[in-house]
């Protein structure tokens, strides 16, 4: 009796421990990390990762690193080939913004689903253990006295690091343009800068750099939060002359065109995540601060990040000129198409003219190019009006709408006899020709009205 009592109870206990719909929300989920292996983006995935697959949220989970222009790379891969896609979330976070300013992306923030805030995280100064320096007075003074003499160190241009070093020469009387800032691709190339001897100090996150730390290789100097932190034995910028307080904040986003049931299990499933005992200890073991804050409150937190970011960063003199990439490709394919076609058109031209002239008297040729002048100016005026509909319709209907016209009017302007065969060649040519550059090259082009089946 004793025994099926006891029994009794443990599958009671059982039961009340594991609620009816503790089943995991996923089979699979994908993380990109929009950087290279071990900053400050790749560790949250991996926390991520390790917590939504310990806490049964999800079946697997995998990360994927996508580097490049600060995460703009990233950020243009979820906007095209992860379109509408609800089995996939990117981290993405204040070093975006920066990123999204210096490189002139024609990608934003703007322009993906907003998921929640998941952590903070205070940005630490260090110089290797052997360095002279031995306090951030020293590091100043020697600032302060040849500027660019100190190189240092950080993750991506425009970046929470960069903003860092920026407003420390800006709070000690240096201009911040004559900071010499060396940017990495991620936390881990920045710490092996530093231990390398090539730069004079670094900056990251305190997750980046804990485990550099505890090990001795790197002494911190200061810490950019507002008040000592317990477990970190360093001051702060603040007690040591320095006004300057930033926080580094990291989140989540998804592509854009997901469903409403597909954001609504993210959000399930991310508020799980933070809620759980996993995750408050992955915020301890890196030292992040849990800044949770998710739904309309987040997207409104991110515009006006968004605005603050651009103030700094102009203050700062922290612009970079437009690269060239995937990323900021911007309107690159449309004038290639354009010009391509009219390239082939003059030459078409050109070369039938000449062939006919050739077989011609000097009074068949005269008479000949009288009747050619009113074909040729229709043929000039059609794909001018092509190219004219392609600019208007493009950011209002998407790339796919905007091209049909401008191919069908091209197609027309060699061959007027077959309209019905040139529509479908076109819209199949627009078709392809947007699959190539949004799924295979990695291009952002803007979708439209296509959206959900793009």
């Amino acid at each position: 009796m004793v025994r099926s009592l006891t029994l009794l109870l443990a599958l009671g206990a059982s039961a009340v421990a594991k609620p009816v719909d503790a089943d995991p929300m996923y089979a699979h989920l994908r993380i990109i990390a929009p950087a290279g292996p071990g900053g400050g983006w790749d560790q949250t995935a991996r926390a991520m990762q390790q917590v939504l697959q310990q806490s049964d949220i999800v079946e697997t989970a995998s990360v994927e690193n996508i580097p490049g222009a600060a995460g703009t790379i990233g950020l243009a891969r979820l906007l095209g080939a992860e379109r509408g896609k609800g089995d996939v979330t990117m981290v993405s976070g204040l070093i975006m913004l920066g990123a999204i300013a210096s490189y002139h992306s024609p990608v934003t923030l703007r322009d993906v689903t907003p998921i929640a805030r998941l952590t903070g995280e205070y940005e630490v100064v260090v110089v290797p253990a052997a360095s002279p320096y031995r306090t951030l007075t020293d590091l100043l003074d020697a600032f302060r006295a040849r500027p660019e003499s100190i190189a240092w160190a950080g993750g991506s241009a425009g970046g929470t690091d960069q903003i860092l070093a920026g407003l420390i020469a800006d709070a000690v009387g240096v201009s911040p343009r004559r900071v010499n800032y060396v940017a990495f691709a991620g936390g881990g190339e920045s710490m092996a800068a530093v231990l390398g001897g090539q730069v004079t100090a670094g900056i990251s996150g305190l997750g980046e750099f804990a485990p550099q730390i505890a090990a001795g290789t790197v002494r911190v100097l200061a810490i950019s939060s507002d008040a000592r932190l317990p477990d970190v034995q360093a001051p702060t910028l603040r007690e040591q002359g320095v006004e300057v307080v930033l926080e580094n904040w990291r989140s989540l986003v998804g592509p854009p065109g997901m469903g409403v049931e597909d954001r609504a299990r993210l959000d399930r499933a991310v508020a799980a995540m933070v809620s759980s005992t996993a995750w408050q200890q992955m915020l301890r073991r890196y030292g992040w601060s849990d800044r949770y804050l998710a739904g309309a409150a987040f997207a409104r937190f991110v515009l006006d990040e968004e605005a603050r970011v651009a103030s700094i960063l102009d203050k700062l003199g922290v612009v970079a000129a437009p690269t060239a990439g995937p990323a900021s490709v911007g309107f690159y394919p449309i004038f290639v198409l354009a010009g391509f076609a009219l390239c082939v058109i003059s030459l078409t031209l050109s070369a039938v003219g000449a062939r006919r002239d050739a077989d011609r008297s000097p009074l068949d040729r005269a008479a000949a190019d009288a009747e050619d002048r009113p074909s040729q100016f229709r043929a000039v005026s059609l794909i001018a009006l092509g190219i004219a509909m392609n600019v208007l319709l493009l950011e209002r209907a998407g790339f796919v709408v905007a091209s049909v016209p401008l191919f069908w009017l091209t197609a027309r302007a060699f061959d007027g006899q077959h309209p019905r065969r040139d529509v479908i060649v076109a819209v199949a040519l627009s078709l392809g020709t947007y699959l190539l550059f949004a799924r295979l090259l990695q291009v952002s082009l803007p979708a439209g009205v296509l959206a959900p089946w793009l």
